[in-house]
């Protein structure tokens, strides 16, 4: 019975690493790609989103930067496991965040809006897959200690 316990627990802590290192070294390389002006194929978007966002409140060159240090800081936290519960916490809200170009954006989303996306569109469908391991992590994060010890 304990073995199997421990099994699973290994099992857990295995899936939610390897989940915790795809994502980290996607926000990782997706990030930094934003530090370069025309290297990242969302950079328009992502500026005109944060621009729409924030009320222009932040200049674009400025709101570029941000999202590259925010992008790049989840990647390094999740593959250097450092505060992983709090950091899946602000990269699940940073993934709700990337969907609202579909709303305010819907002609850059769809070649016909709803159903047939633009490659924006698809960059972005596909964070559906990594709030989906998010969520996994959430649930089998091995960070979370618990005795196996009966305490009566």
């Amino acid at each position: 019975m304990l073995t199997k316990k421990v099994v699973g627990n290994l099992k857990n802590a295995i899936e939610s690493d390897l989940l915790a290192i795809s994502i980290g070294v996607i926000y990782l390389w997706f990030g930094s790609l934003k530090f370069f002006p025309a290297l990242s194929p969302a950079e328009n978007l992502a500026k005109n989103t944060i621009h729409e966002l924030t009320f222009g409140l932040i200049a674009d060159s400025k709101s570029i930067i941000l999202l590259a240090i925010l992008e790049v800081g989840i990647g390094i936290l999740l593959l250097l496991k450092l505060w992983r519960k709090t950091t899946i916490v602000v990269a699940l809200f940073h993934m709700a965040l990337t969907f609202t170009p579909l709303l305010l954006f819907p002609l850059d989303s769809f070649k016909e809006p709803p159903l047939i996306p633009t490659l924006l569109g698809q960059y972005i469908g596909k964070n559906f897959v990594i709030v989906a391991a998010l969520v996994t992590m959430v649930k089998k994060d091995p960070l979370e200690k618990k005795t196996l010890t009966n305490k009566s």
